[in-house]
């Protein structure tokens, strides 16, 4: 369904809130994929493991690629990607973490 007025790019927002089960896990894993990263150097990879060890969010945001969430969809190829992760008060009752409300300003799609 594609003509010459509808734009090739696609915007993917996608709002996940994870719960921290085991902390430890978490930082193990996400150290052991920082040494697996050869194109950091020495400098940037201690800065990293330095920040997986003070916050969990930054070990979630060493371990979650957005790449991987679209890199078997066929027919599409990732222009561009950020993401950010931080820790947050959760909820799940309160109206803000409704999630299935796009707001008034956003479509559904």
């Amino acid at each position: 369904m594609s003509n010459g007025d509808t734009s090739r790019f696609v915007r993917l927002r996608v709002d996940l809130v994870m719960e921290i089960t085991d902390p430890d896990l978490l930082t193990g894993a996400a150290l052991d994929g920082i040494s697996d990263e050869d194109h950091l150097s020495d400098q940037e990879r201690s800065y990293a493991r330095q920040a997986v060890q003070a916050e969990p969010a930054e070990a979630v945001a060493h371990l979650v690629d957005p790449f991987d969430l679209v890199n078997d969809v066929p027919g599409v190829e990732l222009t561009q990607a950020s993401w950010t992760s931080e820790e947050t008060e959760y909820d799940p009752e309160a109206e803000e973490w409704d999630l299935g409300d796009a707001g008034d300003d956003e479509e559904l799609v």
